[in-house]
């Protein structure tokens, strides 16, 4: 199947929209988060090459740079999303006819169910990664901008959101409570700082557009 990388805005969203269970929501919320990180790339390359902002010259280069390898990993990572999706879908249709089958088929799936959740796990970490990338240009980049860094912000939100949607409901069906607790605890510590963040930056964008 060709990468959801690698297809058009219009493929992407027909194939969301089709009964195939996946791509779904846990790959929208790598999408989100990839959307999130290349208009913070986008505002560090338009904050360059301005006299007017000439003294954060340098710091918006490096903003731009680690924001398109960020976009890069969270595209890999809803690649990646979904091929963990299809090792679930592939263990559940294991035969179960004996005992040996049904432990077999049981554990299976017990394992994709953990890279179903390590693959959202990964993508939260990126985004709030992105998220103190795209924080770091608040008062040192091109105002002209202030409206995409703030879809930057709106998107990166709504991308750590959906992968934690993504954890709960993996972590939920798994029988190894450690490392059930593990991710939870790893996903909350996570939103506890990515959420408060992506608000105040968010209203900072606000406050400034309206002046």
């Amino acid at each position: 199947m060709m990468k959801l990388a690698d297809m058009t805005v219009t493929g992407f969203a027909d194939t969301v929209a089709s009964d195939a269970p996946a791509p779904g929501g846990g790959s929208c919320a790598a999408l989100y988060g990839s959307i999130g990180a290349a208009l913070t790339a986008m505002v560090g390359g338009l904050t360059q090459g301005r006299k007017k902002y000439a003294e954060y010259a340098e710091h918006a280069a490096e903003v731009e740079k680690k924001g398109n390898e960020l976009k890069t990993r969270l595209l890999d990572v809803m690649d990646r999303d979904t091929e963990a999706f299809n090792v679930v879908s592939a263990a559940f249709g294991m035969p179960k006819a004996t005992d040996e089958e049904k432990a077999a088929r049981s554990a299976a799936i017990q394992e994709g169910l953990k890279g179903c959740t390590k693959t959202p796990m990964e993508m939260m970490e990126l985004i709030d990664e992105t998220l103190t990338l795209a924080q770091s240009l608040l008062g040192r980049f091109n105002d002209t901008s202030a409206s995409d860094l703030g879809v930057a912000f709106l998107s990166l939100k709504a991308g750590i959101q959906g992968a934690w949607l993504n954890v709960l409901i993996n972590v939920g069906s798994l029988k190894d409570q450690k490392f059930a607790a593990e991710y939870r605890a790893k996903g909350e510590a996570l939103l506890a700082h990515a959420l408060p963040l992506a608000d105040e930056c968010y209203a900072e964008i606000v406050k400034l557009i309206e002046g």
